[in-house]
């Protein structure tokens, strides 16, 4: 049985025992204060006694029962069609939904009610599943197109050295060395970034002000190497997640600082905060001015962006702010990017604080 011939067999059976109920009233409460015997009230009137009532009242008693089930069936088939409506709408979308199609919605109208809540429910899932999975979609494509760079790259270079007889089979080793260290980079930032989403690490205390010491004296050679000053400060601020995550968190941010930077007396700043609303790591830094529009972009996989990549052994995969992303929401935090007026950006991590033993 559907869900709706069930409705309306209950509809029906709800009818039907609230006759029952009429009936049984009528039989207790008013038939049995009549009597059984003949009653003759001496003036030739005929007086009909309980038996003859019941004899005539039964044949329409039982034609009435059977027009209350009836009008029952009927009516609560169309009431249950009515009421599930809605639901044979939102398993419509459902249906397209599992042939792969995720840009229908429900958008039912009509009252807010239960019916109304599973839809716009139903209907922010499916928009919440269809960014995701188009965002996997590009990411797929990105990473692809990365991964194949370099491989095309070393097809190239040796089928050049095998067709010249003059080749430089030392340059030739150093540029394939170079082209691999590079995928070999790519490679595990995919993997990190996959850790991240999966959340497959253990939880344990984390001062983020010695994760940000340690991340400046790994790059200081880096910033020296540009001209770049760090200054890094503040206060402690214990959370709970991956210390290897979140200092590679860290790292990505001072290390993009450090590379898209002024090419002369550029400047970072970390600072570690504990405020009311969360714990905080602050990355700031100088540089060209960045366009409100485009701080979206700049968490894309793969977004470098023509006027941030460089042509050095820094340029990176175009990877870093995205796994940054990536690792402050595995840790339900949030990664906000701030433009400043004088130009470079300012980078601020919110962690919730550890929950309490």
């Amino acid at each position: 049985m559907s869900a709706r011939l069930r409705l309306a067999v209950s509809y029906a059976g709800v009818v039907a025992l609230a006759g029952f109920v009429l009936l049984a009233v009528v039989w207790l409460w008013l038939l049995r204060y009549v009597p059984d015997q003949n009653i003759d009230p001496g003036n030739g009137i005929f007086v009909p006694n309980r038996s003859d009532l019941v004899r005539a009242f039964t044949p329409f008693a039982t034609w009435a029962m059977i027009g209350l089930i009836a009008v029952g069936l009927v009516g609560g088939w169309l009431l249950a069609g009515r009421m599930l409506a809605p639901l044979s709408r939102i398993g419509a979308v459902a249906q397209l939904a599992a042939q792969g199609s995720l840009s229908h919605r429900v958008r039912l109208e009509g009252p807010s009610d239960e019916f109304r809540d599973l839809a716009d429910v139903f209907d922010a899932m499916l928009e919440r599943i269809e960014a995701h999975v188009e965002e996997e979609r590009r990411f797929a494509a990105n990473a692809s197109h990365e991964l194949r760079t370099p491989l095309a790259i070393s097809q190239t270079l040796l089928e050049v050295a095998r067709t010249d007889p003059d080749r430089d089979v030392d340059a030739l080793i150093s540029r394939l060395g170079e082209v691999n260290v590079r995928a070999i980079e790519l490679t595990e930032a995919l993997l990190l970034l996959s850790r991240a989403d999966r959340r497959s690490f253990t939880h344990e205390p984390v001062d983020l002000s010695l994760v940000s010491e340690e991340a400046v004296e790994a790059l200081l050679p880096l910033a020296d190497r540009r001209g770049v000053t760090i200054e890094v400060g503040g206060v402690p601020a214990v959370v709970s997640g991956s210390a290897a995550l979140l200092q590679q968190l860290v790292t990505n941010l001072v290390h993009n600082a450090i590379v898209h930077n002024l090419d002369f007396d550029g400047r970072v700043a970390v600072r570690t905060h504990d405020l009311p609303e969360g714990l905080a790591v602050v990355v700031e830094n100088t540089g060209s001015i960045v366009s409100a529009h485009r701080l979206d972009l700049l968490v894309e996989p793969f977004q470098r962006g023509a006027e941030r990549a460089r042509g050095d052994d820094h340029v990176g995969v175009g990877l870093g702010l995205a796994i940054a992303e990536r690792i402050a929401q595995a840790h339900d935090g949030s990664l906000v990017l701030t433009p400043r007026p004088a130009g470079g950006l300012i980078v601020t991590v919110w962690l919730p604080r550890p929950a309490p033993e």
